[in-house]
């Protein structure tokens, strides 16, 4: 007797374990920016976004190259005992370096909205949108997250993240 109520036991934990295993939620996430970057390398949309980017940080290594000069220069001055040049210069170094953080915090802003309102567009959303529902009803997920838009996510396994899968099925749709 003792036997067959273990057998039942085993039995009915045996048949709730698929009831189980069936309530477990699995989560991906994608990284949409980098799909973009990825799969609309060749619009001109793009190659205008990373052009305007290169320009950009041609003008802040610039401006970072003439602020390292004007500092050697004072630092000369300030060697020779001129110390007027030297104070005139370091006003300078003060005044250019001010300038540079605030249009590298303005031209980072434009930037990232630029390159947001390139991920947002309807044709590309709409055909991404459809790739990851393919993909996660046939890997069984029943969630996918916007990595780089969701702030509630502290920490993920890069087993989770089917941005590359996204990339790659997007490229071979294209290509036919």
């Amino acid at each position: 007797m003792r036997k067959h109520g273990v057998m039942v036991l085993v039995l009915a934990w045996g048949l709730a374990l698929p009831a189980v295993a069936q309530q477990l939620t699995r989560f991906a996430v994608v990284d949409i920016s980098k799909v973009y970057m990825a799969f609309f390398r060749e619009s001109r949309a793009v190659r205008e976004f990373e052009d305007r980017s290169s320009r950009v940080q041609v003008e802040i290594d610039r401006m970072t190259k003439e602020i390292q000069d004007l500092r050697n220069t004072q630092v000369n001055a300030a060697n020779r005992g001129d110390q007027t040049e030297a104070l005139r210069l370091e006003n300078e170094v003060y005044r250019k370096s001010e300038y540079l953080k605030e249009y590298y915090k303005l031209k980072t802003t434009e930037l990232a909205d630029q390159k947001n309102k390139l991920t947002q567009s309807g044709a590309f959303l709409e055909q991404v949108y459809d790739e990851i529902r393919i993909i996660a009803e046939s890997e069984g997920y029943s969630m996918v997250l916007n990595l780089k838009e969701n702030t509630g996510i502290l920490w993920y396994s890069p087993t989770v993240d089917i941005t590359d899968k996204l990339i790659q099925n997007l490229l071979t749709k294209t290509s036919r």
